[in-house]
């Protein structure tokens, strides 16, 4: 028997849905939302900014899946360009052999990257690079006569992945509790929420000589001899899109080589054009010495991350019998390179880093038109990557407090949003926000689609608080 043919009794329940709800774990997931026959919304077809739910309604998908699908749904060249290689090499791992894939891909990478930023690393996803990083920085400072670095600096609200170190690194309390103790030696920083400033709310640089300045602090807290790497988003994600302040990142550097501490740019979601370029660091002007990525480098066609690293990081394993004793089974599989080398091609004839620099500005000026709105208190964002906080009260910045937010976001706006036709993020890890980070591919249409849609739901949203 297929799913097609089981049947359920639940009205509105389609089989697909059924299965979901009793055989399906679904990733960071209330499931008792479906305990007693709810709907699970289950996509099953996609065509360039679109997704299709299996009772055919159709949605705008302002979140690009999950900051992921940088060139749109659909792409057949991808499919192929996945089914060539599987035909010729399905899987080698890359544990002490190579394969082409993967060597075109890091040599492309390292063109388009900063400067000295030239050797690859591949895992599948982005956790796991940063896990790599964290690693890398600690063995890298043994083998170079440091042996007591190991700490990490990382920011408040921001969040890094799921395996155990890139959890530590995360800054979001409720993320960990269930998972403590973590790895030790963790330290967090304010982030650049310049609308909740604590300090210099009225002056944007001073703000952020003030945030970077923390980290030096913590720096010195904790004992430079002891502290390997500070992480940062160029762009955070975590409590909804905060830019750096101009002169923050220049401010960042100066602190890493004054104390010898390694600058890691997670840009797993910002890589990949989500800002514009190829590496937001490219955009934001400073030379970071370990970037990790995934998400868009494939477009989500197939999983693939990636640690690049400064050459001199590699200089202490490239002689004698030191070897970085770390891996990954599936890192830099074939098909997942064959399927970044493809979508590199796409952005590369499509100009789709020039499409997002040239539509940023009205992409930002549709989604500021809400601010109208008495519950939206910020629109803030780079490239195509943008964060819509609410508030209780416009005048004072007043949040919601838990139970509101609670009824607000999960009892209302998620669903009414995605009935409304609109896919895209209702977050509270921090103060709660929207989140949009649509495909690269789309245009004026598709902005005025979303702020339409997040208008009605939002105005009917405020008449229920």
């Amino acid at each position: 028997m297929t799913i097609s043919e089981l049947s359920f009794s639940e009205p509105g329940t389609t089989p697909l849905s059924g299965v979901a709800r009793d055989r399906l774990w679904m990733h960071f997931t209330r499931h008792s939302v479906y305990e007693q026959g709810g709907h699970v919304p289950v996509i099953v077809r996609g065509e360039g900014a679109r997704i299709w739910d299996d009772q055919g309604r159709s949605y705008l998908d302002g979140l690009a899946g999950l900051f992921v699908v940088q060139v749109g749904h659909g792409r057949r060249e991808l499919a192929e360009a996945a089914a060539r290689q599987a035909e010729t090499l399905a899987f080698f791992p890359l544990w002490s052999y190579a394969h082409p894939a993967a060597i075109e891909l890091a040599d492309r990478l390292a063109a388009l990257a900063p400067p000295d930023i030239n050797r690859t690393f591949f895992t599948t996803g982005g956790g796991e690079a940063v896990e790599s990083a964290w690693k890398l920085a600690k063995q890298y400072f043994k083998l170079t006569g440091k042996p007591t670095k190991h700490k990490v600096i990382s920011r408040a609200v921001a969040y890094h992945g799921t395996p155990q170190g890139a959890l530590s690194i995360t800054g979001i309390p409720a993320a960990k509790a269930a998972f403590e103790p973590l790895v030790p030696g963790a330290h967090k920083v304010p982030n650049t929420n310049f609308y909740r400033a604590p300090a210099h709310g009225d002056d944007l640089v001073a703000f952020g000589r003030w945030a970077a300045d923390r980290i030096a602090e913590a720096i010195e807290f904790e004992g430079p001899e002891t502290v390997a790497a500070v992480f940062l988003e160029p762009v955070q994600n975590s409590g909804g899109c905060f830019p750096p302040p101009p002169g923050y990142f220049e401010r960042v550097r100066e602190i890493c080589d004054t104390y010898d501490v390694l600058l890691v740019a997670d840009e797993t979601i910002c890589a990949m054009g989500r800002i514009g370029d190829w590496f937001a660091m490219n955009r934001f002007g400073v030379q970071p010495d370990i970037i990790t990525f995934a998400k868009g480098i494939t477009s989500g066609y197939a999983p693939l991350g990636a640690m690049m690293v400064h050459d001199r990081l590699f200089e202490p394993f490239a002689t004698g019998s030191n070897a970085f004793l770390h891996g990954y089974t599936w890192g830099g599989h074939p098909v997942s390179c064959a399927v970044a080398l493809a979508n590199l091609d796409i952005f590369e004839r499509e100009g789709i880093n020039a499409h997002v620099r040239a539509n940023e500005g009205a992409f930002r000026a549709t989604l500021e038109r809400l601010l109208d709105l008495d519950i939206v208190g910020d629109v803030r964002g780079e490239g195509f990557f943008y964060g819509i906080e609410l508030v209780k009260d416009k005048a004072t910045k007043e949040t919601f407090d838990d139970a509101e937010s609670e009824r607000l976001l999960r009892g209302f706006l998620s669903k009414a949003l995605f009935d409304a036709g609109l896919y895209c993020r209702a977050d509270d890890r921090g103060d709660p926000v929207i989140q949009l980070a649509p495909p690269l591919i789309v245009g004026q249409a598709e902005f005025d689609e979303m702020e339409q849609v997040l208008r009605s739901v939002l105005t009917e949203g405020m008449r229920l608080l």
